[in-house]
């Protein structure tokens, strides 16, 4: 499996006229990719049903359709916008995952040289979303959860943890990125898709980040060699929790520290519903 997660930067300010216009331009681009990506699944179909000696078997043409997809869309957008700089993550399944800043040379991540070790949650830097449910129920659960995970013990707030900081940046897919770079700690999901998610989780775990499900997946698995694994059940499951890769303290492995993390932090935000 392959993935990626592509942003882009632009240091000038953009008026209300080039977003409307980046806008229609990207709806076009869009529409241009899932044209091919059918193109591709209707390849992928015949190389299932027919001959599968074929020198292109279905995993190949996956992968020859992944990359022309990114080709595409990075060459229409650098045509388009030459002043846009585009920065990439990628991840290959059992070969790594990388950050490409422009022309230079992927930078393997973690980017540190060894994963920083993570004593407590009072010393880690989130990752959480609002979501787009804004139910009652939902929006209460996820607000007690923010309260306690940032809010000060000494100062009344109950369970409260004293995280060093909670971050937002509006996108799952960037949001794992960064926890497989290193510049989050942890991120947490509840209510999005299977496909806003799997490019991260693959990138992610390729740079050493742990990946689980909601509460209860956490429990059932926690003691067992299948925690870690992303199961259909998981990936379906709406509710997400990534840790970075960390080092062990006094004997702790890397699993049993992350392990740990995750623990504490279940132990601190509550479940919601997804809908």
């Amino acid at each position: 499996m392959s993935d990626l997660v592509t942003t882009s930067m632009v240091s000038t300010e953009l008026t209300s006229a080039d977003l409307e216009s980046i806008l229609q331009s990207t709806i076009q681009l869009a529409k241009t990719a899932g044209k091919l990506i059918l193109e591709g699944s209707q390849a992928i179909q015949w190389a299932s049903d027919n001959n599968v000696n074929e020198k292109k078997n279905a995993v190949d043409l996956v992968t020859e359709y992944d990359v022309r997809v990114e080709e595409l869309v990075r060459k229409e957008i650098q045509e388009k916008y030459p002043h846009f700089r585009f920065q990439q993550y990628s991840g290959v399944k059992g070969q790594g995952s990388y950050l490409t800043r422009g022309s230079a040379p992927p930078l393997r991540l973690p980017l540190s040289s060894q994963p920083k070790p993570l004593p407590s949650l009072s010393k880690a830097v989130i990752a959480v979303e609002w979501g787009s449910d804004r139910c009652e129920r939902t929006i209460a659960a996820k607000a007690r959860s923010f309260a306690r995970l940032a809010g000060n013990p000494v100062q009344g707030v109950t369970g409260g943890k004293m995280t060093h900081s909670l971050r937002s940046m509006g996108s799952a897919a960037l949001n794992f990125a960064m926890v497989a770079q290193g510049g989050l700690d942890l991120y947490w999901e509840i209510g999005c898709w299977p496909w806003d998610v799997c490019a991260g989780i693959v990138i992610a775990q390729e740079a050493g980040g742990l990946v689980t499900g909601s509460h209860e997946a956490f429990a059932a698995t926690a003691s067992s060699s299948a925690f870690g694994d992303v199961t259909e059940e998981i990936l379906t499951g709406r509710k997400y929790v990534v840790v970075r890769a960390i080092s062990g303290d006094s004997g702790e492995t890397s699993t049993d520290a992350q392990k740990r993390i995750i623990s504490e932090f279940y132990e601190s935000v509550e479940d919601a519903p997804t809908n």
